[in-house]
């Protein structure tokens, strides 16, 4: 149980271009299965993906297809991308984004701070990607794609399972968001949520200081400055 008299802080991460890139593994099992389930070849071209979830990518799929999205298709084309995203990741390998682990152990160790995930992945796609890179022992919560396709909504859905997981009445000040895309900073500030700007995707430092992210890094080697800010929010 969390002793509530310390300062908590509860860092939401989000896994593709801020903890770790695929190398393209994510969307080549996506387009596979797109193509099994619909009969179309590159069904993704085109669709940007940056910041979404991935139902939400899918839909956007299938509505640029012409094609409807309710009923069972979003769960099909979420099962057949499951079945052939581990040999995609086995196969295009991706890597760690620079200074990642150094902090993310160092949060790890310590009794008030708590590590957890906020993705667009469905959660079995990102315990894949992250398992490929032996992280998911650091991360034993969070929100996903797979809680809803809106982005916007998944911090609430982390906050509660903080709570409930560790007893501590957590709000989302006690909350600090860390990703790649104007998206990822929307998603706290819609909440009041500090969040950490990482330009180490397809967003520019500028692009991230548009979104207003509270502050802006172009990675996260900076391992003390990073740990200073948090402490200081």
């Amino acid at each position: 149980m969390v002793n509530p008299a310390i300062m908590h802080k509860f860092i939401l991460f989000d896994i593709d271009q801020t903890l770790i890139e695929s190398g393209g593994g994510g969307l080549s099992a996506m387009t596979k299965a797109f193509e099994e389930i619909t009969g179309i070849s590159n069904g993704f071209n085109g669709i940007s993906y940056a910041g979404k979830t991935d139902p939400q990518i899918m839909r956007e799929a299938l509505t640029a297809h012409g094609l409807s999205a309710n009923g069972n298709i979003l769960n099909q084309l979420v099962e057949v991308y499951l079945r052939y995203f581990p040999q995609e990741m086995a196969t295009r390998g991706g890597r760690i984004k620079p200074g990642v682990t150094e902090l993310v152990e160092r949060i790890h160790h310590r009794r008030d701070r708590h590590l957890g995930l906020l993705t667009g992945n469905v959660e079995k796609g990102a315990r894949i990607k992250l398992g490929h890179f032996s992280l998911n022992k650091f991360f034993s919560l969070g929100a996903f794609g797979s809680d809803s396709e809106d982005r916007n909504l998944l911090l609430p859905i982390a906050v509660e399972r903080f709570r409930q997981r560790t007893g501590m009445p957590a709000t989302y000040r006690d909350c600090i968001v860390i990703g790649d895309t104007p998206r990822d900073v929307e998603c706290a500030r819609v909440h009041g949520t500090p969040c950490i700007g990482v330009a180490t995707g397809s967003s520019s430092l500028s692009d991230l200081k548009a979104a207003e992210a509270d502050l802006v890094v172009e990675d996260l080697t900076d391992t003390e400055a990073i740990l200073e800010w948090i402490a200081s929010i």
